[in-house]
């Protein structure tokens, strides 16, 4: 199977298809005798895999560990399981963080009126909230 047809089935990029392969998450294909890539089912199972993945905001290393885990013939389910967990609570930490700092900017946009200052100030929502932080 050619780069192209590999790039369509799975909906990436050739190029994305490439880095994948220069930094050696798959392993370099066969070539044809006009020097073509020349992908197996296995390369193409592998893509897709790291695809999912991504998608999945796992970091290119995350999923090179859980590649060995196969390349060694060792099942990577437990250590997938972990990684994902800790993805989970990483990910609640963030929407945490981000819940308070969507209540703050409503908290500056309702309590500074857009009126103070002047146009050689920086704006003072802004400088509220340095000085808010800062206390």
């Amino acid at each position: 199977m050619r780069i192209g047809e590999v790039a369509d089935r799975i909906a990436v990029s050739p190029k994305t298809i490439r880095y994948y392969e220069s930094i050696g998450l798959i392993p370099e294909p066969a070539r044809t005798e006009s020097g073509y890539r020349d992908y197996l089912e296995e390369d193409f199972e592998r893509i897709r895999f790291i695809k999912t993945a991504r998608r999945l905001d796992l970091s290119i290393d995350e999923i090179r560990e859980i590649l060995a885990f196969t390349d060694r013939k060792q099942a990577p389910c437990g250590h997938v399981r972990d990684v994902l967990a800790r993805k989970a609570r990483e990910l609640n930490e963030r929407i945490t963080e981000m819940i308070q700092l969507r209540d703050e900017l409503l908290h500056i946009e309702k309590s500074v009126p857009v009126s103070v200052g002047s146009s050689d100030r920086l704006c003072p929502l802004i400088e509220h909230r340095t000085r808010t932080t800062s206390s």
